[in-house]
């Protein structure tokens, strides 16, 4: 088990998952657009907002990459099983629990003129049925890249 192993696998994990769910939302399956999300916490122009959320979703995959290191989290299987406790929480707690009490312009936390992105409701429902399966499996996709890479890399 390899730091730079884990954050090379936390680079391309954190791209397949927010590739995933933009070819999700091409195809109409979710609405759920992470860069806009992360993006808007901290700018209110959209397509700054829009860019700025792909760096900012890199670089979370590099420190949660860094968090599976620390946890011993070495190996596909490990790596999967982190994913999906991972993925769990994201769509139980952190997105529809966390999120609309920290983001500055999320639907819930003012008037219509500060909201840029809509609440993501129970189990992010809100952004459509396939969300949360959707969510499990890109988060289950990057456990299994970060503990394949951090495990090969030993």
């Amino acid at each position: 088990m390899t730091l730079w192993g884990a954050l090379a696998g936390g680079f391309v994990g954190a791209l397949v998952v927010v590739l995933g769910s933009d070819v999700a939302a091409w195809v109409r399956l979710s609405r759920f657009d992470i860069p806009v999300l992360l993006g808007t916490a901290i700018f209110r122009r959209r397509v700054v907002a829009n860019a700025a959320g792909y760096g900012l979703h890199l670089l979370i995959g590099l420190a949660f990459a860094a968090a599976y290191v620390a946890a011993g989290i070495a190996g596909w299987a490990e790596g999967a099983l982190a994913g999906l406790v991972h993925g769990a929480l994201a769509v139980t707690v952190l997105f529809p629990v966390l999120l609309p009490l920290v983001h500055p312009r999320m639907a819930l936390r003012g008037g219509v003129d500060r909201a840029l992105v809509e609440a993501p409701g129970p189990l992010v429902l809100a952004y459509g049925r396939w969300t949360p399966v959707l969510l499990l499996a890109l988060h289950v996709a990057y456990g299994t890249i970060v503990g394949g890479f951090a495990g090969w890399a030993a």
